[in-house]
């Protein structure tokens, strides 16, 4: 078994200085608002110059979703480390009742991220189209786990719908609970809903 690659000085320091400048960006937006902060505030913040800020990230929304890449890896790896013998819909939906989405009522720091996000039109938008793009990664772990082609239809469907759940289960009282009936609907199939009795 190879031996696992310790990162460098030169790359740990970049890593420090990237979760720092982030940490700041979201202290800042949290206190005083998305639009009331500047790329200029973040930086002194981050005690670094806007030069290096950008050299991490290209702009001011992706300042909010930093753990974007890892969050990719994580939803292909809910797919293909999966425990034998569950379904990788079994898999996908509770990836999101672990993950942050299903817990944000538990959390305050997270109920406030959560607020922000919604508050804010430019960070709802950016949110979805950067949610959009983990499709292609999502449906080629579906599809190498069924022996298709990567661009399977049904495999595309599937990785389409499960990346819509932040969106869909964005401003709930119980995430948990949306997760849930939202895996129902692609697990048993749409059934009319009805209005309550009364």
């Amino acid at each position: 078994m190879p031996t696992p690659v310790t990162p460098g000085r030169r790359e740990r320091k970049k890593a420090a200085t990237r979760q720092a400048i982030a940490d700041a960006a979201l202290r800042l937006f949290l206190e005083r608002g998305y639009d009331q902060v500047s790329i200029r505030d973040i930086a002194n913040a981050a005690d670094v110059s806007t030069t290096t800020l950008f050299k991490h990230f290209p702009g001011k929304e992706a300042l909010v979703f930093d753990e974007q890449a890892d969050m990719e890896a994580s939803l292909v790896a809910a797919v293909r480390e999966r425990p034998e013998g569950q379904d990788v819909v079994s898999a996908l939906r509770e990836f999101w009742l672990a993950g942050r989405l299903a817990q944000a009522g538990d959390a305050p720091d997270l109920a406030r991220f959560t607020r922000l996000v919604e508050s804010t039109p430019a960070l709802r938008t950016y949110s979805e189209r950067v949610w959009a793009q983990h499709t292609g990664a999502l449906t080629a772990a579906l599809a190498d786990t069924f022996g298709v082609q990567h661009d399977d239809l049904a495999c595309a469907t599937l990785a389409r719908f499960v990346l819509e759940v932040p969106t869909i289960v964005r401003g709930r009282d119980d995430p948990g609970a949306a997760v849930r009936e939202i895996f129902t609907v692609l697990t048993e199939g749409w059934r009319e809903p009805r209005p309550p009795a009364g």
